[in-house]
């Protein structure tokens, strides 16, 4: 009974901290899936809401009413916001946390339709990018883990100033020539390789705090910068990819319920939250004023064509523009997944490479060395 409540205590020092590191980890993987899961509970709310002939106003006016808890303190400050006067996408505009720039930009196009109901498939499309994101949280952490950490660099500069100079001395004591060995060469580039990964370690903390952030931290990144997140995200490919797939989503949408090629191409993209996008588009539109086709202005958009090939046989079917691009839309869903998936992979799998042939040049040089010195001892 003596050794009970030391044992436990030193169980419970060890412990907790484990405990709190943990729920930590998931509390962090789990964000992408966490704001996923709020996106699609207020589209479930609003499509309940229009089913019963209901503004989206009045449906967060409704639910704030009775104070239900269970929709998140997100959804009261929206509702906050509505009820001081604002619309609903101006309501949500204030609060990021509550939908990405993109499902918002949606929503607020479908507002200017008059009729938001069309444009929730489109909305409920983008919410499958949580997925890759918090797959991505894992590599994330291992490179964390691998790149962040100083070990690395401070093994080397510690073995160039303290373990080299001794091993020289004894393998010159002997004979021994070690100028032209895989160990000095290592050694002679240990600022370049504590430089590089000073500088991985710096862009992966960018990476850790753009996905920790999410919609609230470029949100206050464009208060400062405007164009940075939109060229980041239009130069990386998987990113592309999915702005060209919200693009042709809503672009078929809006053909469908007869709204004008100009005006669909211009809400189209302003629903990808884009600058880039929304530039391309008012040279599209002066392209259809100066008497182009719609296929032919769309190649702004798409250097391969594809789009402008497929809305082109869109308009000869008779099953829409939703359903002809439907395929195109998911192949560029599924593309975007791969790229984005075996970058993380191939950048994780290549840093372990990286790192554990630095350590097996050193080690396996220095037996060798040992080997060496150990013949030459035994020649004496």
């Amino acid at each position: 009974m003596n050794l009970f409540w030391p044992s436990l205590f030193w169980l419970l020092l060890c412990f907790v901290p484990m405990v709190i590191f943990t729920i930590g980890l998931y509390w962090l993987f789990t964000l992408p899936l966490r704001r996923q899961e709020r996106s699609r509970f207020m589209l479930d709310l609003l499509e309940i809401g229009f089913r019963h002939g209901q503004s989206a106003e009045s449906t967060i006016a409704a639910i704030y009413a009775i104070e239900d808890r269970s929709v998140g303190i997100r959804f009261h400050l929206l509702a906050a916001y509505v009820q001081n006067g604002l619309s609903f996408a101006d309501a949500l505009a204030r609060v990021p946390s509550l939908a990405s720039p993109q499902v918002a930009a949606m929503l607020r196009v479908g507002e200017k339709l008059g009729d938001a109901r069309k444009v929730l498939p489109v909305c409920r499309g983008m919410l499958k990018d949580a997925s890759s994101q918090a797959r991505n949280g894992v590599n994330y952490f291992l490179l964390l883990a691998m790149v962040g950490t100083p070990a690395l660099p401070l093994v080397l500069g510690m073995g160039k100033d303290l373990v080299l100079p001794k091993i020289r001395d004894v393998a010159e004591a002997y004979g021994v020539d070690i100028r032209h060995t895989g160990m000095m060469a290592v050694f002679h580039f240990s600022n370049l390789i504590g430089g590089t990964q000073a500088v991985l370690c710096a862009l992966l903390c960018l990476a850790v705090a753009a996905y920790i952030g999410g919609p609230a931290l470029r949100r206050w990144i464009a208060t400062v910068w405007p164009a940075l997140c939109d060229w980041l995200a239009y130069r990386v490919p998987w990113r592309r990819k999915r702005l060209r797939r919200d693009f042709a989503g809503m672009l078929a949408m809006l053909l469908d319920a007869g709204v004008p090629e100009a005006r669909s191409i211009s809400l189209a993209a302003a629903a990808t939250a884009n600058q880039i996008f929304t530039r391309r588009a008012a040279l599209a539109e002066r392209d259809l004023q100066a008497g182009l086709s719609l296929p032919s202005a769309l190649r702004r958009f798409d250097a391969d064509a594809e789009l402008s090939w497929r809305l082109a046989n869109a308009s000869h079917e008779p099953s829409g523009f939703t359903a002809a691009l439907a395929g195109w839309v998911e192949a560029l869903d599924a593309k975007a997944f791969q790229q984005e998936q075996a970058f993380s992979q191939i950048l994780s799998t290549g840093l372990v490479l990286a790192n554990g042939l630095i350590v097996g040049v050193v080690v396996g040089e220095v037996f060798h060395i040992i080997t060496s010195i150990a013949n030459e001892a035994s020649l004496w």
